[in-house]
């Protein structure tokens, strides 16, 4: 494993929708990470119109320790929003998020810091995938496709586990609000010449809350837009 240079100025938020049962323990995690980095870190969460105390809980956390901050939506507008939200928030050099519901191990981040220093992005994929068969199936096929339409190589599209070089958004026009963000980031990276490389990370089962990413709206919305964005990329 390649050995992160020093200095670190980092961005890590969440996105997190009725997430209460799990924010603490990822931002305390993630605050006990970045320190033994020393690095120059803020802490992001992005409360997308939670309704279960998720707000109230990530405002408590701010409170308490200054490198902590929130981006409050008022209405859950969307993981797409919610991550926009993020990026825009960041001010650090490198920006790196991942879900706040507790399925990854932030330990394993900063494995990807010594990536970080020969492309732009790193996109992890899931090693041994904590979702039932018909969900992975749903994800492999919606990988293919996306790649297929977009002509790149990404093992898997939506893993949420992912480190880039921040100053790539000053040049990046995002649309996408719904689950389709991971797909546009990527393929308007790759058009542009960003460079990516992939990373295996591990994925662990939900213990807290509720998926809400396999609801059919939520996935004919992101077809719908998917094609949308094809046509569009290619007249850019």
């Amino acid at each position: 494993m390649t050995e992160p240079a020093n200095n670190v100025s980092i961005s890590v938020f969440f996105p997190c929708y009725n997430e209460h049962g799990n924010v603490t323990g990822m931002v305390e995690q993630t605050l006990a990470v970045l320190e033994k980095l020393n690095a120059d870190f803020e802490v992001i969460i992005v409360d997308d119109g939670s309704s279960d105390g998720t707000d109230t809980i990530a405002d408590e956390l701010a409170g308490g320790n200054d490198r902590v901050k929130v981006v409050h939506h008022r209405t859950n507008l969307g993981y797409g929003a919610a991550l926009q939200s993020g990026f825009k928030a960041a001010t650090k050099d490198l920006v790196f998020y991942t879900d706040g519901d507790g399925q990854f191990d932030i330990k394993e981040m900063p494995g990807l810091l010594g990536l970080i220093e020969q492309c732009d992005i790193v996109s992890c994929y899931r090693l041994n995938r904590q979702d039932n068969l018909v969900r992975k199936i749903n994800a492999w096929c919606w990988t293919k496709l996306v790649c297929l339409l977009f002509g790149m190589k990404i093992r898997d599209i939506d893993c949420a586990f992912k480190l880039y070089k921040r100053e790539i958004f000053d040049n990046l026009k995002l649309v996408s609000t719904g689950a389709l963000i991971d797909a546009e980031i990527l393929a308007r990276a790759v058009r542009k010449g960003y460079r990516v490389e992939q990373q295996g990370v591990h994925h662990y089962p939900r213990t807290a809350g509720a998926q809400t990413g396999a609801n059919l709206r939520v996935i004919l919305r992101a077809f719908k837009e998917l094609f949308r964005l094809w046509k569009q990329i290619r007249k850019d």
